[in-house]
């Protein structure tokens, strides 16, 4: 599975997936069209170790709804991910079990050596 869960329109998501040089062999997922189901979250946060993880206190709705004031639990977490896809932190990268969130910049650099090694790798092995 090698999948970009972003927004189209999102300025971030499109710098990030453009400097890691994502390829077609990656589905991409516009999550504002086809949004996330339950399940999918779960799988996510599974990957990512939390909810938390996956949740973004960037998101113009976490002030609206006074969440900063909170002390959000990982069932709420869950909840305002399954409510609103402008929870999930963009981009989100899953590939086969390995999951980079977000567009901080250690973040970047560790999708872009991670998808240089997996090529490395695979020139390897067709050599």
């Amino acid at each position: 599975m090698k999948t970009v869960f972003y927004l189209k329109n999102c300025n971030t998501s499109k710098r990030v997936i453009k400097e890691a040089d994502i390829d077609e062999s990656f589905v991409m997922r516009d999550i504002k069209e086809e949004r996330l189901t339950p399940e999918e979250i779960d799988m996510l946060a599974k990957i990512a170790g939390s909810y938390k993880a996956l949740f973004s206190k960037k998101a113009r709705k976490y002030r609206e709804y006074n969440l900063h004031l909170e002390n959000l639990t990982e069932d709420d977490y869950r909840k305002y991910l399954c409510e609103d896809y402008t929870f999930l932190k963009r981009p989100t990268i899953v590939i086969d079990e390995k999951i980079f969130v977000g567009s901080h910049r250690n973040t970047v650099k560790e999708l872009d050596y991670y998808l240089k090694h997996q090529k490395e790798t695979k020139n390897k092995i067709l050599l």
